[in-house]
Formats: C-alpha cells, sequence, structure tokens
C-alpha cells in the first residue's frame, strides 16, 4: 500500500475523553450499572497500579483512568445525542444514591440532562432540536 499523499486532507475522527476516576468499583457501578455503558476492556501494567478502562454506549466511547495527570475531577464532557426522553425515563427507572436527573431546555434549541459522575465530572448530555 502507498504511503498517503502529503497533499491529502487532514481527516479526524470522534474524540475520546479521557476522564479522572479515583475508585474503579464506583466508576463500573456509576457507568455500567446506572448509564449502561458497556465495558471494552480493563488494562493495568500490574496488579498495584492504576487502573485504565473503556466504557462505550452506542457511538460514544469514554476513557476512564485511574492514572494521576489523566483528567482532572469536575471535567464537563458536552455529549450530542437523540432520544434523550427515552435515556431519561431509562435512568429515572433505575435508582442511584446520587443521580436524580432531570431535562432542561437551553436557550440555544438543546434539551440538556447533566449527570454528575462520583468523581464530579459532569455529563452534559445534549438533544439538539431542529430550527424551526
Amino acid at each position: 500500500m502507498p504511503p498517503p499523499s502529503s497533499t491529502a486532507a487532514p481527516g479526524f475522527e470522534p474524540a475520546i475523553p479521557i476522564l479522572r476516576i479515583l475508585e474503579r468499583r464506583s466508576a463500573r457501578d456509576f457507568y455500567q450499572g446506572f448509564l449502561g455503558f458497556s465495558l471494552d476492556w480493563e488494562h493495568r501494567f500490574a496488579p498495584h497500579l492504576p487502573l485504565y478502562m473503556q466504557v462505550s454506549r452506542g457511538a460514544l466511547i469514554l476513557h476512564l483512568s485511574e492514572h494521576l495527570g489523566d483528567g482532572t475531577p469536575g471535567t464537563v464532557l458536552y455529549l450530542r445525542m437523540e432520544g434523550i426522553e427515552t435515556f431519561h425515563e431509562e435512568l429515572a427507572a433505575r435508582t442511584h444514591a446520587f443521580a436524580r436527573p432531570g431535562i432542561e431546555s437551553a436557550p440555544w434549541g438543546a434539551r440538556i440532562m447533566e449527570i454528575a459522575d462520583p468523581f464530579g465530572n459532569r455529563l452534559r448530555f445534549a438533544e439538539h432540536q431542529p430550527a424551526r
């Protein structure tokens, strides 16, 4: 296969955010148990070293890391989606001690549901409404 042309336009794929987590069990309970993400894989260089894992739901992929320096607790992610009402109903049917999200209308024509994970990261799910 020939090398790519140096005049080819850059191509980008969706970003994969890395969120800092502080403890594996709470992360799995929240992302898998509450939000319904799948665990794709986990990695540690040794059993006593920090965990790095990937979770996904549909096309949304997140990396969760216990490594110091991989993100800062309190990060906000803006996550565009479709079907926010259905997702909200799904979450409302589950129990989580610290998460009871609601849906709000934003002035720019989106419906927003923000949820904080156990580490202070905020997931801002947004469904944009068609222009009228």
